[in-house]
């Protein structure tokens, strides 16, 4: 049994009860819908703990990830009023793999003592642990089972076009710059494949609720 940054267990055998409600690592590429994915399970009074929103309280002004962020990168990335300018960092590290690696190395430690000091203050009958980079950081061994929330690259590229206004060229690059589609999927446990309706997904998302709840209470393992 492995320990967790917050000092609990991973369960990894169904002969003792889990220190800890079931976890489950969600994750997708860039425009599949995993914030949707969330927000349905979060409906659904399921604690939700979000490492972009995490990453976001680690870089406030006065902090020391922000702090170490300059140090790293310089003030050119920091806006007027001292707040990080997340648009240019995020520019940055998807068209330069090395300085991405600079900022995870500074960035992941923080997250992952605030993410489990998170769920240990939740509870709930299991949470959901919403990490876009859980293949690129490993954070799946923290995890009790994988979601991937998955799509076609070209379904992703239409929704960066439309939702955020990018060009063919910089989505794709987006998608490119993340880790393979072939990857996520290696070591899903689950997959909803979000490439229908709203209510599609939502049927979905309340079939693996109820497979979670029946997994919470009669133990868990990773297949």
């Amino acid at each position: 049994m492995q320990d967790s940054p917050a000092g609990t267990g991973i369960f990894t055998g169904m002969s003792e009860p889990p220190s800890h409600p079931l976890r489950i690592g969600l994750t997708g590429g860039i425009a599949s819908g995993k914030s949707r994915v969330a927000d349905l399970f979060a409906a659904r009074s399921i604690p939700i703990i979000d490492t972009d929103i995490v990453a976001r309280q680690m870089t406030e002004p006065g902090t020391p990830g922000l702090a170490a962020i300059t140090a790293a990168f310089g003030t050119e990335y920091l806006r007027p009023d001292g707040t990080l300018d997340r648009g240019r960092l995020r520019s940055l590290i998807f068209s330069d793999p090395s300085s991405r690696k600079r900022l995870d190395a500074i960035l992941h430690p923080l997250i992952l003592e605030a993410a489990f000091k998170a769920a240990d203050e939740a509870g709930g009958p299991y949470q959901i642990f919403a990490v876009p980079l859980l293949v690129e950081t490993a954070f799946d061994k923290w995890v009790d089972r994988v979601l991937v929330v998955d799509c076609l690259p070209e379904l992703q590229q239409t929704r960066l076009m439309s939702r955020d206004g990018e060009t063919a060229e910089s989505a794709g690059a987006m998608i490119a710059a993340q880790t393979s589609r072939a990857k996520r999927l290696a070591i899903a446990d689950d997959v909803i494949v979000n490439d229908g309706s709203l209510q599609e997904l939502e049927a979905k998302v309340e079939r693996l609720h109820q497979l979670y709840l029946s997994l919470s209470t009669e133990g868990r393992t990773r297949s």
